[in-house]
């Protein structure tokens, strides 16, 4: 009975994983052979597990990534995709976060451009990174209605402090005059600092000629290209693949 009451004590103080971990143990005969330090260690690993756990959950939710069950260990790295499966890993493994890197993915439609985006921002959130994911072409209306709302600066400031920006779609449609200055304040907040993700179908080449203003464009690009790495994917769209390649479109 009076297990049963520190169970509930536990849980009043919001420790979840321990008190299911004591429940357990509570449960296994086993647990009884064990020494007291034992089981408090055992009791304190699942309460940071399950801490950590939620934390994921609550990051890759926020970041409301296109393909949010996208993972680095599913990539499909056949030949015909110009993608090296040792690159990707190493990127994905390395610094890139923290160290505030850009990471261009350039490729034709359906190549898995967006695919790979999640990919590397989903295991960034594994890693305790906070992300979030935004399409170029509803940025407009983004801005728009933020500007109206008066929110603009509190959500540039937002970004600023968000670890990976996953810019998706880039160098499709238009950008007016207002658009591209608020696009250069939010890869200014970033430059050499916070770490983005740029997918395009448009080559590099051309980006500075899509943002329109030479003088705005040569800014932006200065800022990305501090600290950059490239993929660039090539091959026949994946949603013309078989029903399990679908996954990887974008």
């Amino acid at each position: 009975m009076m297990m049963h009451t520190t169970v509930a004590q536990l849980r009043t103080l919001k420790l979840d994983g321990l008190a299911s971990a004591l429940e357990e143990q509570l449960r296994q005969p086993e647990a009884a052979a064990m020494s007291f330090e034992e089981r408090l260690t055992l009791l304190v690993d699942r309460e940071v597990h399950y801490r950590n756990d939620r934390r994921q959950e609550r990051l890759l939710k926020q970041a409301k990534l296109k393909y949010p069950q996208a993972a680095i260990e599913d990539l499909d790295a056949r030949a015909a995709r110009g993608i090296d499966r040792r690159t990707v890993m190493s990127v994905a493994l390395g610094d890139w976060v923290t160290a505030g890197h850009s990471i261009l993915i350039s490729g034709p439609t359906g190549a898995g451009k967006s695919w790979l985006a999640c990919a590397l921002t989903q295991y960034a959130c594994r890693r305790g990174h906070t992300a979030l994911y935004q399409r170029v072409p509803r940025l407009p209306e983004e801005l728009r209605v933020r500007h109206g709302s008066g929110a603009f600066g509190r959500w540039l400031i937002q970004l600023a402090k968000t670890d990976v920006l996953v810019l998706d779609d880039w160098g499709m449609g238009a950008l007016d005059s207002s658009v591209r200055s608020d696009l250069l304040e939010i890869i200014d907040d970033r430059a050499a600092n916070k770490a983005t993700i740029i997918t395009s179908q448009l080559p590099i080449e051309h980006w500075h000629a899509w943002i329109g203003d030479a003088t705005i464009a040569d800014a932006i690009l200065d800022r990305i290209m501090q600290r950059h790495q490239r993929f660039t994917l090539t091959g026949d769209s994946l949603r013309q693949s078989k029903p399990m390649a679908v996954k990887d479109a974008a």
